[in-house]
């Protein structure tokens, strides 16, 4: 685990170096964000962009020890993008009710999943959704 980092202020934790944490990990990076990616897994952080200029930890993104690293605590964003739905629901709770973090996106597999986010301010990510629509436009908006 990398020592805690100090001084970053509105930083942004994206949590999962998936393809869609590393790729939002590096357009964000690209615009000059303050950038704190983990993930269990290090060979994870292989998909970020060889102009990333942020800070990794290897870690456990339901271990409050790791999200207090990462900076939790002044974060103005949290990004959660692992496979998991339910790893994903449990940080985004975690980071509103323990740590306040003002803007939390969260990836969800299953779109009934989204009820256990009802009155939280918690903005949900569907990939299968977004590809869809993708999809769609490229296809003339056609059904």
């Amino acid at each position: 685990m990398a020592t805690k980092i100090k001084g970053l202020r509105n930083k942004t934790i994206i949590c999962g170096c998936s393809s869609l944490g590393a790729t939002i990990t590096n357009k964000f990076s690209s615009e000059g964000k303050n950038i704190m990616v983990i993930d269990i897994e290090p060979k994870n952080f292989g998909r970020l962009s060889e102009r990333f200029s942020g800070y990794t930890i290897v870690g456990d993104v339901s271990d409050l020890a790791v999200l207090e690293e990462a900076g939790i605590n002044s974060a103005k964003e949290i990004v959660i993008t692992t496979d998991d739905d339910n790893l994903n629901l449990f940080v985004a709770h975690i980071a509103k009710k323990l740590y306040g973090v003002p803007n939390i996106y969260v990836r969800l597999s299953e779109p009934d999943n989204e009820v256990l986010l009802k009155g939280m301010d918690i903005k949900a990510i569907y990939p299968l959704e977004l590809s869809y629509d993708k999809f769609n436009l490229l296809r003339g908006g056609r059904k």
